[in-house]
């Protein structure tokens, strides 16, 4: 476990790795009962600065109260959880994972009086899909699973048991040789990845889907908006079909961990030269440099630990 960090914020205490224990017959366990996000703090030249941590803490209250579960620590609680775990870990680049779940009490599928639990853990990820894949482009293939309806499942939440929907894709994908899967809808219009959002770009022009997609309503996905608004580039936001996504000039992903990763294959279908698209790599290069402090214009979505 040694790219995991020594300490973990558990239940509004920072204790030891080896002591965030949960019972066996926790609710969250057997049902998948918990709420999660992902979020990244990178080192920059005024220290480690954890990127849009509000917004993230703010998504995982918001996803719990679609399951009528109410966290038992504030959006400011948590945030404070994740610094204080930061600083606790003496770390400056790391993944930071927040979870809130239902622990033990009772087995019914209702969960009743379960209580609410909630931890903030920091690993070194490194690379989401691969170093290889963030400068020369992913593979993915069309999974044969198709992504659940938002009528069946609140989908814009990032909910612990509706990933299983995302497990099954992502596993046939690395079974069959590709870095990552793309999910489509019922209709055939495209999803998203397995855990990250989709932008194809024809002739300079940015598209990407919306809740309607039965997506998640992405905070990296919200950066960019404004990333390339800033960047005097057109974006739409629309329904994606496979033939927008095979006619593309350029495709990629993007997600906290996965961050801006062209595609340059999809199945046997090369996506524009394939390789990693110019535009893609100039808006990965201009993410990097904000997430990492470089643009004193983008402050406000940085946490300095200090």
């Amino acid at each position: 476990m040694s790219n995991y960090s020594k300490n973990i914020w558990f239940d509004g205490k920072i204790i030891p790795f080896d002591e965030a224990n949960i019972h066996v017959m926790s609710h969250c366990i057997h049902y998948g009962s918990g709420v999660f996000e992902g979020i990244k703090c990178y080192d920059t030249p005024n220290g480690p600065a954890i990127f849009r941590l509000k917004e993230h803490m703010e998504r995982l209250h918001n996803s719990a109260n679609a399951f009528n579960m109410t966290i038992p620590y504030t959006v400011e609680d948590l945030c404070r959880g994740a610094i204080n775990v930061v600083k606790e870990n003496q770390v400056k680049n790391c993944y930071i994972r927040p979870v809130a779940f239902y622990g033990f009490d009772t087995l019914g599928v209702h969960p009743k009086d379960c209580p609410v639990q909630a931890s903030i853990a920091t690993l070194d990820w490194g690379a989401y899909i691969s170093k290889e894949a963030l400068q020369k482009g992913a593979r993915i293939t069309i999974s044969p699973w198709r992504k659940f309806k938002s009528d069946s499942f609140p989908a814009s939440t990032k909910a612990c048991g509706q990933y299983l929907n995302s497990l099954l894709a992502v596993q046939d994908a690395k079974s069959r040789g590709f870095d990552e899967a793309l999910l489509l809808n019922i209709d055939d219009t495209i999803a998203e990845g397995s855990g990250q959002n989709i932008f194809i770009i024809k002739d300079g022009v940015f598209h990407t889907n919306d809740k309607n997609s039965n997506i998640l309503m992405g905070i990296t996905r919200d950066s960019i908006f404004k990333i390339l608004s800033d960047m005097n580039i057109e974006y739409k936001i629309e329904n994606i079909s496979l033939n927008d996504l095979y006619d593309a000039d350029e495709i990629f992903y993007c997600g906290s961990a996965s961050e801006v990763t062209p595609i340059r294959e999809i199945d046997d279908h090369v996506v524009g030269n394939g390789k990693a698209g110019d535009l893609t790599l100039k808006l990965q290069e201009k993410y990097y440099n904000i997430v990492r402090g470089n643009h004193e214009e983008y402050f406000s979505w940085l946490t300095f630990i200090k």
